[in-house]
């Protein structure tokens, strides 16, 4: 149970552990690259470059557009300029309050010294970096890459698994060096006692953040299935 409440919490620091067990009806085929003179959309579904001024090209094909046509481009690039860094930044800050939320837990139920703040520091930091092979942070701009969703959801399950190991192990040792320290008749109890509070503060908390993280979830697809119907009514005008 200890290993399993944990593991809930911790994943929450993974940017689209909202979307985890919420299941989107369009799943995106196509990666999405923004700057400030373009937006590209480039994958199965062909090659669309859309100005700000709602020029388009599609595979290599400049288009001449009516004015209906030229307003669904111009919308739908300024769609997509929205929306990438709005997912992005939605999900860091998720990661953030996670993390400061499990932070301030292990403070109050083992100690500010403890060793696992650092190795939350370090679960942090990578799974951050799995996040950027996802939504890609670039000096002219932010690139979505499909692909990276599946990559990242594996990886970032790997990485999250390698650090309980580590915390669990922490949690014992430390609490184990209090309950000496306290003494007592049945160190062990008091062990378990400990890790017992920490449990439970650590499923309180995920079932605080629980609903939110869910709901973004479903705010994001619903983001997605727009998108993606504004994509198929720009290009079946087009042809």
């Amino acid at each position: 149970m200890m290993r399993k409440s944990l593991l809930a919490a911790t994943l929450a620091l993974s940017a689209f552990a909202a979307q985890a067990d919420y299941q989107c009806s369009v799943n995106p085929r196509d990666d999405v690259i923004l700057n400030p003179q373009t937006v590209q959309v480039k994958g199965e579904n062909g090659d669309l470059v859309i100005t700000p001024e709602g020029n388009v090209t599609y595979n290599g094909k400049q288009y001449t557009l009516s004015a209906a046509q030229r307003e669904q481009a111009k919308d739908y690039q300024t769609a997509l300029r929205a929306a990438l860094p709005w997912i992005d930044e939605g999900a860091r800050a998720r990661v953030d309050k996670s993390r400061a939320a499990l932070d301030r837990i292990i403070t109050e139920q083992v100690g500010a010294s403890s060793n696992m703040h650092s190795r939350l520091t370090k679960l942090d930091a990578q799974l951050k970096t799995q996040m950027n092979r996802i939504i890609e942070h670039r000096t002219d701009g932010l690139t979505f890459h499909h692909r990276g969703v599946e990559q990242v959801r594996a990886d970032g399950q790997t990485l999250v698994n390698q650090a309980m190991g580590g915390l669990l192990q922490d949690s014992i040792n430390e609490m184990g060096i209090k309950a000496a320290t306290k003494g007592g008749s049945n160190p062990l109890e008091g062990i378990l006692g400990s890790m017992g509070g920490l449990q439970t503060a650590v499923q309180n908390e995920w079932k605080n953040q629980e609903a939110d993280f869910q709901q973004f979830g479903k705010d994001v697809c619903n983001r997605v299935v727009s998108l993606e119907q504004s994509r198929k009514t720009l290009v079946g005008s087009l042809k």
